[in-house]
């Protein structure tokens, strides 16, 4: 289970190095990164990906705009990010520009995935729960 709330600076180039805590979470090197409805990037390990879109791939493709629509929007706005030995991967550009990320980054365990804010935009978050 992902948890806490860590401060990271974003490395040249779009990188950024996972915290020890959310390392030690992950099956492996390769993760799901996407984006969230909130402005911010959303990373889940394969299998929670696999279980969180299990519903999702069940509905018929052929016979169902929504399940077609729905798919889309998921699918069409993830990637894979390969983890480097020191935890450090690259986040696509759109993602970063999406997410207003352009320095500080703040990383938040979210139970089944972790999430990741610009700074600015999870201090003006946290103020509205």
């Amino acid at each position: 289970m992902f948890l806490g709330t860590y401060e990271h600076n974003l490395l040249d180039k779009g990188r950024l190095s996972l915290p020890s805590k959310i390392r030690s979470v992950l099956e492996g090197q390769r993760i799901i990164l996407r984006v969230a409805h909130e402005p911010c990037i959303v990373g889940f390990k394969e299998s929670d990906w696999i279980e969180n879109t299990r519903e999702e791939l069940s509905k018929p493709f052929f016979f169902d705009k929504n399940g077609r629509d729905l798919r889309r929007e998921i699918f069409a706005s993830a990637e894979y990010a390969e983890l480097d030995s020191q935890g450090r991967f690259v986040l696509p550009r759109v993602m970063l520009m999406y997410a207003g990320i352009k320095e500080k980054v703040i990383i938040i365990g979210a139970g089944d995935h972790f999430e990741i804010w610009d700074e600015k935009h999870w201090e003006e978050y946290q103020k509205k729960l």
